[in-house]
Order: structure tokens, then sequence, then C-alpha cells
């Protein structure tokens, strides 16, 4: 059986991390993620708002490195899970449990012209990029496509 998802979109709120009994790290964090389409009426696009849980590395790593209004990427399983409310009613609630969660865009410094791009490697734990190249190295081509390798 396959259960993959991979969604993109913003944090609604910072990430709340909190540990389990015996210390294992858990972030929970809510992604507003806007559909691909608009209404029947074409007007604006909807917006899910999908609840994310990530253990252990990945979680420290969502609580470090992303806040409120930050584009992230995560990609894990779809879980539903039953639990009973305060009053003894039976609830489920779908929700995704991330395996690995990136930067959906750059990071801006203060005052700075370029931007740096930041990734987490395969295991979700906090690693830098190299620094993007300046524009300086790129050449212009002329607009004759002979030019073109294909």
């Amino acid at each position: 059986m396959l259960n993959h998802i991979t969604i993109m979109g913003r944090l609604t709120r910072d990430p709340e991390l909190r540990r389990t009994g015996s210390g294992v790290a858990v972030a929970s964090f809510t992604v507003a993620v806007d559909r691909d389409f608009s209404g029947r009426d074409g007007g604006e696009r909807e917006t899910d708002f999908i609840d994310c849980v990530a253990w252990r590395q990945t979680g420290e790593f969502v609580s470090k490195y992303f806040t409120k209004g930050s584009m992230i990427v995560v990609s894990g399983r779809l879980q539903i899970r039953s639990w009973t409310d305060k009053e003894g009613n039976k609830r489920r609630t779908a929700e995704v449990v991330a395996d690995n969660c990136y930067f959906g865009e750059s990071k801006r410094s203060e005052g700075a012209p370029s931007a740096v791009s930041y990734s987490a490697p395969a295991g979700g734990f906090g690693g830098y990029a190299a620094p993007a190249a300046p524009a300086s190295d790129f050449a212009m081509l002329e607009d004759d496509d002979a030019q073109l390798p294909f």
C-alpha cells in the first residue's frame, strides 16, 4: 500500500514543540494550503488548513527554523487518529505525519540584496545549503537560437 503526501503552504501559527514523558520531541503545526483552482463562480481560491505533526529531529528542526507565515513543504503520510473529547464523544481527525520538512522559499538577510537558500537534508535536520551564486556570474545569450546547445 502507498500512503504518501506532500503539501506546500504557510504556517498559520508558530509550531508548538512538546516532549513526551520519555523526552521525545514532537512539534505540531497547521499549514494553510491554497487550492489550485477557484470555485465554480471563478472567485477566489479556497484554502485548506491541514494539521501536521513532526517527531524527533524533524520536530526540533521545524520548531527552531519556522515561524508563523513561513512557507513550508511537508512530506510524509496521512494519518487518521481517533480520540475522545471532554464530553465523551468519539472524534476522528486527519493529520500529516511529517517525515521531512523543507523551506518553501529562500530566507532574505536583512538589508542584503541577494537571498541565501536554506534547506533540510533528507533526514529533515537543520543543515544549510551554500549561498546562491551572484547574478554577475551569468552571461547573457544573444537572441540567435543557433547558439543554443539543444
